[in-house]
C-alpha cells in the first residue's frame, strides 16, 4: 500500500521568507525516496507556478504537480456544483486561474457565486457590489477563514477580517472550501491519488491542519516550527498522531506505515 503526504508550507517549510532549518533535506528525503507528496496551501493569491518559484527560491525544486492550493479547491469545488457556471471575484491571479481553468466564467453582473480571496487590489466598491449580488442571491463562496496575524505594519486586512465584514452586510454565512474545510482535505487528497488510509498531513496549526486532518480520519503530524506552541496543545479535544520540533525530525518509514 503506498502511503502519501500533505504537507503546509508557512510555519512547515519557510518563515516568512526564511527557510525552516533542515526542510529542504526533508523534501530532497521524500523525492528520493518517491514518497507522494502535495504542498497544501490556504493561499490563494499565488498560482502553483508562483509557489514553485518561491520554493526554488528557498532551495526546494519541485513542480507544479506537488502543489495544491485554495484557489484550485475552490475552482474544483464551482466545477462540481455547477459546470461552467459564473462567479464575481475578490481576489488575485492564483484564484483567478484556477477558476477560469476550471470552466468557470468571471463576471461582473448576476453572478451565481461571489467568490473572496485573499488580496489588496480590491476596493472597497468592489466589496460593496458584492454584498449587494448575495443580497440579490449570489451563493457566498470564501478560499479559506485564516486570521490575520494582528501585527503592526500588516500589508492588508486578512481574509477572515473581510469575510467577517461581508456575512454581517449580508446576513449570509460564507461556506468555506480552504482547510480545515473536508471540501479541500479530501480533493487535495484525490489530487495525491491516495486513499483515506495512505494520507498523513504535516502542519504547524492545530486548527486548520490537524483539525482538517483528523476530521478526515488522515493521520497527523504537528511541527512545532510555526505557530502552535506545545504547551497549549491540552486545550484541544483532538491530538495528531506525532508531534515533533521540525519536519527536519520526522523519519521514514512513519510508524503507522
Amino acid at each position: 500500500m503506498k502511503q502519501g503526504l500533505l504537507i503546509d508550507m508557512d510555519g512547515v517549510i519557510y518563515s516568512g521568507e526564511e527557510l525552516i532549518l533542515g526542510a529542504d533535506k526533508f523534501i530532497k528525503k521524500l523525492i528520493e525516496q518517491q514518497i507522494p507528496f502535495a504542498f497544501m496551501t490556504n493561499n490563494s493569491q499565488r498560482t502553483s507556478l508562483e509557489v514553485v518559484r518561491k520554493l526554488k527560491g528557498l532551495g526546494i525544486k519541485v513542480d507544479k504537480g506537488h502543489v495544491y492550493t485554495s484557489a484550485m479547491a475552490t475552482a474544483k469545488f464551482l466545477s462540481d456544483q455547477s459546470p461552467n457556471g459564473t462567479a464575481y471575484v475578490l481576489g488575485e491571479g492564483g484564484l483567478l486561474s484556477s477558476l477560469h481553468e476550471y470552466g468557470i466564467t468571471l463576471v461582473n453582473t448576476d453572478p451565481e457565486y461571489v467568490v473572496l480571496g485573499e488580496g489588496r487590489n480590491f476596493t472597497l466598491e468592489m466589496v460593496q457590489r458584492a454584498v449587494d449580488m448575495i443580497l440579490a442571491g449570489a451563493k457566498f463562496i470564501t478560499t479559506n477563514r485564516d486570521p490575520s496575524p494582528k501585527k503592526p505594519g500588516w500589508n492588508n486586512l486578512g481574509i477572515a477580517a473581510t469575510t467577517a465584514m461581508i456575512e454581517e452586510a449580508t446576513g449570509v454565512k460564507a461556506f468555506v472550501t480552504g482547510k480545515p474545510s473536508p471540501v479541500m482535505m479530501r480533493s487535495a487528497r484525490k489530487f495525491l491519488g491516495l486513499e483515506t488510509s495512505e494520507t498523513t498531513v504535516i502542519g504547524d496549526t492545530m486548527e486548520t491542519d490537524i483539525q482538517g486532518g483528523v476530521q478526515m480520519g488522515y493521520k497527523t503530524i504537528l511541527v512545532l516550527s510555526g505557530i502552535t506552541k506545545k504547551e497549549t496543545l491540552g486545550k484541544y479535544a483532538f491530538k495528531p498522531d506525532l508531534v515533533t520540533s521540525s519536519v527536519d525530525e520526522i523519519k521514514f518509514p512513519l510508524l503507522w506505515w
